[in-house]
This record gives structure tokens, C-alpha cells and sequence, in this order.
């Protein structure tokens, strides 16, 4: 059974739960966590995932983890800092903030709720539990910066996704061969946070400031780089937006259609 492989391996690898392979195999598939990041850790007890977070980043990055329960020090890993509250509450928000000093590169959230034994109950929950965790991702996310989430299968979960499909350049769902053959966990990755003023479809006029090297124009739009094939420099043109990348977008002129 996976269940006995995964929690064999974690004793024998020295992690402190087999939930640190459901990790690996997500950062694997979708390259969540780079070196020298600084990421967050949401329901990080009793550590399995605060472990690989630190692997990743390596001993230039930063890793937070954050638990209403109390996590263990970690004696072979100098840069994981734990905080014991409530990520509900806003003074705890405001401990990660301070401790993340103002940057960070990935949210990432195990959480799940007390099991209570009635699913729809603690489907009801966990869904509560992502989307506190989709709320603070947002809130400390940089631009082009990653999130996971676990929820439970069930009613509400696709208008979830399509929250956080708002939010991000693309969402992929899958469940990793360390969840237990009976779980209906399902996670969320969210790659490229979208803090841009703009979003597919909008149409707007801008002014056309410079040009790029492959001859398209550019605007600004609050600070936002987007470009404009067949403007030139000093045109006040209408666009319509196409594309939008966390740090630049894409648009199309729609006053010669």
C-alpha cells in the first residue's frame, strides 16, 4: 500500500511525516519552489513540508511556517522560522508579513480541518481552510509567484478553482501518488501570480510611450508593461487585452477593426 511505503520511507529519510513526498512530487511537477525563495507554510505542523521547503530554497532562502499547534525546532535547518497563531486572525498575518520581510515567493497550505467523520461537514471546512489560504497567498505574494493549496473533492471546489484561476497565469489540479488511496484530497497549483491592473478581455485606450525591440509598442497602464503590435511611439490607440503575464502583457489594437 502506498500509505505503509510513504510512512516507511519518511522513518527511514528522517522526515517528520509521510505528507513531505506529497510535496516533493508537487514541486516536482510544477517547479513550485526555486533556490534562495522565501516561501510560507501555512498549517506547517509538525514540519514534513517545512523540511523540503528548506531543502529547496537552500541555506540563501527563508522558510515560515505558521500553526495554531506548536512546531518542533529544527536542529539542521537555520533558515526555517516557525510562528505559532491563527491565520485568521490578522495579527498573525501581520507576524508573517513582518517575518517575511515584505517578499515573498510561494504560499503553500496542507491545511486541513478536524475530522469530524461527516464529510459534507468537513468538506464544508476544508474548502474554508483554502480559501483563508488563497486570501493570504494574495495578500503576500510577489508578482510571478506560486501557490498550493489542499481541499477536499466537493461542492464549491470548481468556483474555488475559478477564483484562483483569476489570480494566476494557470491553475493545475492534481493529487499526488503520496495522498492515501482513500483520500479525496485534490490540490490546487497556482503558478504566476497576476498583479497586473488588467485582464484578458478589458479594452481600454493608453498612449503608446516606446517601442520594443521587435517593433511593438508599449504601454503603461499603473506601472504595467503591456505591448501593442502595429502602434508606434506617441499614438493614443484603443486595445483590447489578449494576454497577461505577471510582469507583462499583450494587446491588440481594436480602433482599425
Amino acid at each position: 500500500m502506498a500509505r505503509d511505503h510513504y510512512y516507511n520511507k519518511a522513518k527511514q529519510e528522517g522526515y517528520r511525516s509521510r505528507a513531505a513526498y506529497k510535496l516533493k512530487q508537487l514541486d516536482r511537477l510544477e517547479d513550485v519552489i526555486d533556490r534562495g525563495d522565501t516561501v510560507v507554510d501555512l498549517g506547517a505542523a509538525p514540519g514534513g513540508w517545512l523540511e523540503v521547503a528548506a531543502e529547496e530554497v537552500g541555506p540563501e532562502g527563508q522558510v515560515i511556517g505558521v500553526d495554531f499547534q506548536r512546531i518542533d525546532d529544527f536542529a539542521d535547518h537555520d533558515n526555517v522560522e516557525t510562528l505559532r497563531g491563527d491565520m485568521t486572525e490578522d495579527k498573525t498575518r501581520k507576524r508573517v508579513v513582518d517575518a517575511a520581510d515584505g517578499t515573498v515567493d510561494a504560499v503553500i497550505s496542507d491545511m486541513a480541518p478536524n475530522m469530524s467523520g461527516e464529510y459534507s461537514l468537513d468538506q464544508a471546512r476544508s474548502l474554508h481552510l483554502a480559501r483563508q489560504a488563497f486570501e493570504t497567498a494574495l495578500e503576500l505574494l510577489e508578482a510571478g509567484g506560486d501557490f498550493v493549496v489542499k481541499v477536499f473533492e466537493g461542492p464549491d471546489v470548481d468556483d474555488f478553482r475559478a477564483d484562483v484561476e483569476e489570480e494566476f497565469q494557470y491553475v493545475r489540479a492534481t493529487s499526488p501518488d503520496a495522498s492515501r488511496d482513500e483520500s479525496s484530497e485534490v490540490y490546487f497549483i497556482g503558478k504566476g501570480r497576476l498583479t497586473a491592473p488588467v485582464r484578458p478581455g478589458d479594452e481600454l485606450e493608453v498612449e503608446i510611450t516606446d517601442v520594443g525591440s521587435e517593433g511593438d509598442g508599449i504601454a503603461s497602464v499603473e506601472g504595467y508593461r503591456l505591448f501593442v503590435p502595429g502602434a508606434e511611439d506617441g499614438e493614443t490607440v484603443a486595445v483590447r487585452v489578449e494576454d497577461v503575464k505577471p510582469r507583462f502583457g499583450f494587446a491588440q489594437r481594436v480602433d482599425r477593426e
